[in-house]
């Protein structure tokens, strides 16, 4: 319904990215199951050019955001062919989770294939702290049964040490899980899938990893907390003068008087002297 080249113009903010899907689904589809919760503009699913199979994951564009973050609310981790989909904002490139991801990556083992899927897991373990990803658990790609293990990844070490502490040991479902820091990949090549070690291996949440996002977040800080101000004020507005009329003449100087002199004020009158009373009249005749 679109090409790659549209999607990377669309307006992100109201793209949601659908993952996780079967190879049975198809646009119309997922467009049956979007326009459920919204106005959906766009479907696109990227596909195989030689077997035209999609790759399992598609965008769905809203007529608005606000439609985007009801489809992310009401249709995140619903099950579609038996699968729960992952929905979630747009990223073609992924940045905005790369530059939130500190390396506090968390391997959960041992989940029960039954009972346990990605919705429990992240219903589990967000109690601890933001996740900056779904939790992914691995699963056969032929009869998409789930491994018995999965991973979380959490925002920050304070996060994912609470969630370490509370939850290895502890039974979720049938089975009593372990919880430990996850191998990081470029330093396992396989065992990082299974979260065993081969050969000289690196975990996460080392010591260098964790000042480097303590340094992260100061400076993140920093900045929030210094952007600076800008105050926008309009230009006063003078409508221009009919044609053919003279400009106004300028305004006249200000005077400067300087040799001014100032008359003394007049001089006050001395008080009069009070006026005596009437003589009293004279004695009547006898």
């Amino acid at each position: 319904m679109a090409s790659l080249a549209q999607v990377e113009h669309r307006n992100q903010d109201a793209t949601v990215y659908v993952g996780n899907l079967d190879a049975a689904c198809n646009d119309n589809l997922l467009l049956e199951l979007f326009v459920q919760v919204g106005r959906v503009k766009s479907v696109y699913m990227p596909k195989d050019k030689v077997t035209q199979a999609h790759n399992g994951y598609g965008f769905v564009e809203f007529m608005d955001v606000i439609d985007a973050d009801y489809a992310i609310t009401t249709l995140n981790m619903i099950k579609m062919f038996g699968r729960p989909l992952k929905v979630s904002k747009s990223s073609l490139n992924n940045k905005a989770e790369l530059s939130r991801d500190v390396g506090a990556n968390l391997f959960v083992g041992n989940l029960d294939p039954n009972d346990v899927d990605e919705n429990l897991l992240y219903d589990t373990f967000s109690a601890f702290g933001a996740l900056i990803r779904q939790p992914r658990i691995m699963r056969d790609e032929t009869t998409n049964q789930s491994k018995g293990y999965g991973f979380v990844s959490f925002d920050s070490f304070e996060a994912s040490d609470s969630a370490l502490e509370c939850m290895n040991g502890q039974y979720l479902g049938n089975r009593q899980i372990v919880v430990q820091y996850a191998f990081k990949k470029d330093t396992t090549g396989d065992s990082e899938t299974i979260g065993r070690p081969a050969g000289e291996t690196q975990r996460h949440g080392s010591r260098a990893e964790r000042m480097l996002a303590a340094q992260r977040r100061n400076l993140q800080q920093h900045v929030s907390t210094n952007k600076p101000s800008f105050s926008f004020v309009p230009p006063i507005y003078s409508p221009p003068l009919p044609p053919g009329l003279p400009p106004p003449p300028p305004p006249p100087p200000p005077s400067r008087a300087t040799n001014l002199t100032i008359p003394p004020p007049p001089p006050i009158p001395p008080p009069q002297a009070p006026i005596p009373p009437p003589p009293p009249p004279p004695p009547p005749p006898i």
